[in-house]
């Protein structure tokens, strides 16, 4: 049901729904959205490796995040005409994979649902519009978000996006702790992401964002 809502939400947005595979190779997931070889920013997200042996720096993985689909798709748009490769303005859903302690915020395998907005004149402002918009129609007009300075290997600059909590009404309690709850992170595709995946840099900006469907049906539903 919030699947079914959020890809309502995001078709009024004008989001298309874009499918990715969820096995991977470790360059898609990682090494073409800045995360080089070796990087400590891998850290963050466990894996689980399917097949290494014999394929050097280029194992095949159980996806740790949607955001490979991102590069996927920017490839697909940009096959069509290299040297003016049209917008985009897509959600990328699916499931994903990573090797977790299993706890109340944590599993093994959950829904994520990445959203990709690359075009001419794309600004962080438009990132936080969408956003607030999209807190609006889920928890009603009334709700209190914020955005957080964080790091993404694959944005620049970077944020988290919190909503007050349902529980306190932000005066901070066992579910939430300071009265602020994270349902997503985001920020503007890095250069070097926009770069490999087709789109020139200098001429192109975009923003992206990922959620999570589990923490939002929580959220909605308490």
């Amino acid at each position: 049901q919030i699947l079914r809502l959020l890809y309502r939400i995001f078709a009024e947005m004008g989001f298309q729904v874009y499918r990715s595979r969820e096995v991977e190779s470790d360059e898609f997931n990682f090494q073409l959205l800045n995360f080089p070889v070796g990087h400590p920013a891998r850290d963050m997200q466990d894996t689980y490796f399917i097949e290494s042996e014999g394929r050097g720096d280029n194992p095949i993985v159980l996806r740790t995040h949607t955001s490979p689909g991102q590069i996927r798709a920017m490839r697909a748009a940009t096959a069509t005409n290299p040297q003016d490769p049209p917008p985009l303005r897509i959600i990328l859903p699916g499931m994903v994979y990573r090797y977790e302690q299993v706890d109340a915020r944590h599993e093994t395998q959950f829904d994520q649902l990445e959203g990709l907005a690359v075009g001419t004149g794309i600004t962080f402002s438009d990132l936080k519009g969408t956003l607030t918009c999209l807190a609006q129609r889920l928890f009603g007009q009334n709700v209190r978000t914020r955005f957080r300075a964080s790091f993404f290997p694959f944005t620049e600059p970077s944020a988290e996006f919190d909503i007050e909590c349902y529980q306190c009404g932000g005066k901070g309690c066992a579910v939430c702790g300071d009265g602020w709850l994270e349902i997503g992170g985001g920020g503007m595709v890095h250069p070097a992401v926009l770069s490999n995946g087709g789109y020139d840099p200098t001429r192109y900006t975009g923003f992206a964002f990922g959620l999570g469907a589990q923490r939002i049906a929580m959220l909605r539903y308490g």
